[in-house]
């Protein structure tokens, strides 16, 4: 809070507001992203939005949209740059501090999602992670990625389906 009015003072704005950034806080950890390096996630929406404002390019419509699309995208970067087996040890230490103490079956359960997550294609884990974490409509998701409605609705029911079949074959649910 004293960064943003000192920042108010000098008159610069932050871009992002605080709603907006924990939602790109919440894409980027959901599409794999190390706790360790949430922080620098945000930093890059924060400068990806002041980058095109400084270009003189037109804000975006919905702001907090965009900003969970450019997350979603950073997420993939850093999901294709990281081995699988490094990016499931780092979320599984980050689902053990969580704020909220879980029982043994919900940690199973945030386990299986894990890595059923990291099993589905990239384009199928955005639209996935979009729609159900950042809370874009299909609509909003197909303007933003720049997609027809029906790839996001194809993608999406596919994403769905192999994820619950991989929770029902692990006999989560």
């Amino acid at each position: 809070m004293l960064r943003r009015k000192a920042r108010a003072a000098q008159g610069v704005d932050d871009p992002l507001d605080a709603a907006q950034e924990r939602r790109v806080r919440a894409v980027l950890a959901l599409g794999g992203v190390p706790q360790a390096d949430l922080p620098d996630g945000v930093q890059q929406v924060r400068l990806r939005l002041l980058e095109r404002a400084a270009k003189g390019d037109e804000a975006p419509r919905d702001v907090s949209a965009w900003a969970a699309v450019v997350a979603s995208n950073l997420a993939m970067d850093w999901h294709r740059a990281k081995r699988r087996q490094e990016r499931l040890g780092e979320r599984l230490a980050s689902l053990r501090q969580l704020e909220h103490p879980s029982g043994e079956d919900s940690s199973v359960l945030s386990l299986a999602v894990a890595q059923g997550l990291d099993e589905l294609p990239d384009a199928q884990r955005q639209v996935l992670v979009l729609r159900f974490y950042a809370d874009l409509s299909v609509r909003g998701i197909a303007e933003e990625l720049g997609v027809p409605e029906g790839t996001v609705k194809s993608r999406l029911h596919a994403a769905v389906r192999a994820l619950r079949a991989r929770l029902h074959e692990d006999e989560v649910v």
